[in-house]
């Protein structure tokens, strides 16, 4: 397997409030999108993505397994992909790293949606998100939304969207 950039999007100055990614291509296996990014207000971000503009919780199911260092815990109301990140409460200029893996995106079937996310903070404990979810739709997947919990994403956030291919 190998992977091929399709798009990479860098938010400019101001910010942004989501970052999306639409008319995506349908001659792939797997999707991957990678995020350093950093949101623009204050308490614990998160990065959610939503698969074809489809925000309605319902048609997600999700597990979450957050370790911050000292603790670990586990949800199930977070059915949206997701994984925390960096924001203004955080060490000043560092970006939290955010990994979505689309399995299958052109399939007939629901897709399985795999995360993992690190918030860096060197004033107390960092977080690590795990996330696995299905999106119960049959749809194939031909835009992509990632959007930040808090205010956005600040200048200089990036995602990276990549077609996963057999070689």
């Amino acid at each position: 397997m190998k992977k091929e950039l399709i798009e990479r999007i860098e938010v400019g100055s101001g910010g942004a409030a989501s970052i999306e990614f639409t008319g995506i291509p349908q001659d792939g296996k797997d999707l991957l999108v990678l995020v350093s990014g950093r949101g623009g207000g204050t308490g614990e971000t998160s990065v959610n993505a939503r698969l074809n503009e489809d925000g309605t919780n319902a048609n997600y199911s999700g597990l979450d397994l957050v370790g911050n260092g000292s603790s670990v815990a586990s949800a199930t109301d977070y059915p949206f992909p997701r994984a925390v990140m960096n924001d203004g409460n955080t060490t000043a200029n560092t970006f939290g790293n955010v990994s979505f893996y689309i399995s299958n995106y052109t399939s007939g079937s629901y897709k399985s949606v795999s995360t993992t996310g690190v918030m860096e903070n060197n004033a107390t404990a960092s977080s690590q998100t795990l996330h696995a979810s299905t999106w119960n739709n049959t749809d194939a997947v031909t835009s992509l939304q990632i959007q930040s919990s808090r205010s956005g994403f600040v200048e200089h956030s990036t995602a990276s969207l990549y077609r996963v291919v057999a070689e």
